[in-house]
């Protein structure tokens, strides 16, 4: 987030040209986002491409007035200023300036991009889109609020992704510090998240103490950085209770055959004792076909990893059919384990 001591004039009406600007602005940023989530695909990836497009359009603003057009900075409204908050007309700027960057410096956006796309993508895989869209605006508004209450006398504009980047961070050293993923921090290779986010908010608290001791002012909003990252470091134990991944899994991060490894990790840890029960067609008063014989003496023998369960409830189901009604049986996967079920009448037979 940019802090910028350029007075802006509030402007309540605005000609054609300033109206188009902004509509396209409006486009540009929730298209790839709406896009993202009726589609299923990574809503970080999204939020990147909206950080972008947004930033092209403010930067034509800048190619305008170069060519002498007369028009206003139609994003005066947007931006964070903390006198104007004692209003709640004002509340809105505390998201909306995560969604504008400064013109005059690409790199600000350039950063917060490469660090919601490539620790998003991988945290939103954690977490899941609908957490991660929670984490997501949870470190943007505490990075905005941390700027405000830091700032409180303060009249200069702030705006900038970086509170909700930080916040990614956090959140992602918070629920899973021991996942690899890929990033550019001296060499680009997979990098352990701990390193990663402790190295820059280590750096940040630096240059957020060194401004304070030196009395000196800094165009960066160190204070809303640390606020996005402290706040989405303490929720996330709160948002990732119930998710995809339990927190702290190892399993060598998002990646290659980490999910299907967590995946057969959690199936394992909530699975019914088999070593006890009797087959299904014994529980409700049928004999156990011949053919099924075998493969449930194998599915006892070695159902206590995953993966040979699964492999053995898949080939029952293939083999078998139910006692009751003859049905062909399926395999479905609950939270306890795989189960067999009758396909046309799952209370025929659900097991175990």
């Amino acid at each position: 987030m940019i802090g910028t001591s350029m007075g802006l004039m509030l402007m309540t009406t605005f000609g054609p040209i300033e109206w188009v600007l902004l509509s396209i602005w409006f486009l540009a940023v929730s298209a790839p986002i709406v896009y993202s989530i009726t589609n299923k695909t990574p809503v970080a990836l999204g939020i990147s491409v909206a950080l972008l497009l947004g930033y092209i359009v403010q930067y034509s603003y800048v190619v305008m007035r170069n060519y002498d057009v007369d028009i206003y900075f139609v994003w005066a409204d947007f931006m964070l200023i903390p006198t104007r908050l004692d209003s709640p007309t004002w509340l809105h700027t505390l998201a909306s300036a995560g969604f504008l960057h400064s013109q005059s410096d690409v790199t600000h956006v350039l950063g917060n991009v490469l660090v919601i796309a490539l620790v998003g993508i991988p945290l939103e895989q954690r977490l899941g889109t609908n957490r991660f869209i929670i984490v997501y605006v949870l470190g943007l508004l505490g990075g905005s609020i941390a700027w405000v209450l830091f700032n409180m006398d303060s009249s200069t504009p702030s705006w900038g992704a970086s509170g909700a980047a930080f916040g990614l961070l956090g959140a992602y050293l918070s629920g899973w510090p021991r996942d690899e993923i890929p990033f550019p921090l001296i060499l680009i290779r997979p990098w352990p998240v701990t390193i990663i986010a402790l190295f820059y908010f280590g750096f940040e608290l630096v240059r957020a103490f060194s401004t304070v001791g030196l009395g000196t002012y800094s165009t960066v909003a160190h204070m809303a950085h640390i606020g996005g990252f402290v706040l989405a470091y303490a929720a996330v134990p709160f948002i990732a209770r119930g998710g995809p991944y339990p927190m702290g899994v190892v399993d060598g991060g998002p990646k290659g055959f980490g999910n299907a490894r967590a995946r057969l990790d959690r199936i394992k840890a909530n699975m019914v004792d088999l070593s006890e029960r009797d087959d299904p067609w014994a529980e409700l008063g049928y004999d156990l076909p011949k053919k099924l014989k075998e493969p449930f003496r194998k599915l006892r023998e070695a159902s206590d990893e995953a993966e040979t369960r699964l492999a053995w409830m898949e080939h029952i189901a293939d083999a078998g059919d139910c006692p009751v009604c003859s049905s062909p049986l399926g395999m479905v996967e609950r939270k306890d384990g795989p189960q067999l079920q009758c396909s046309q009448q799952p209370t025929h037979l659900s097991w175990p």
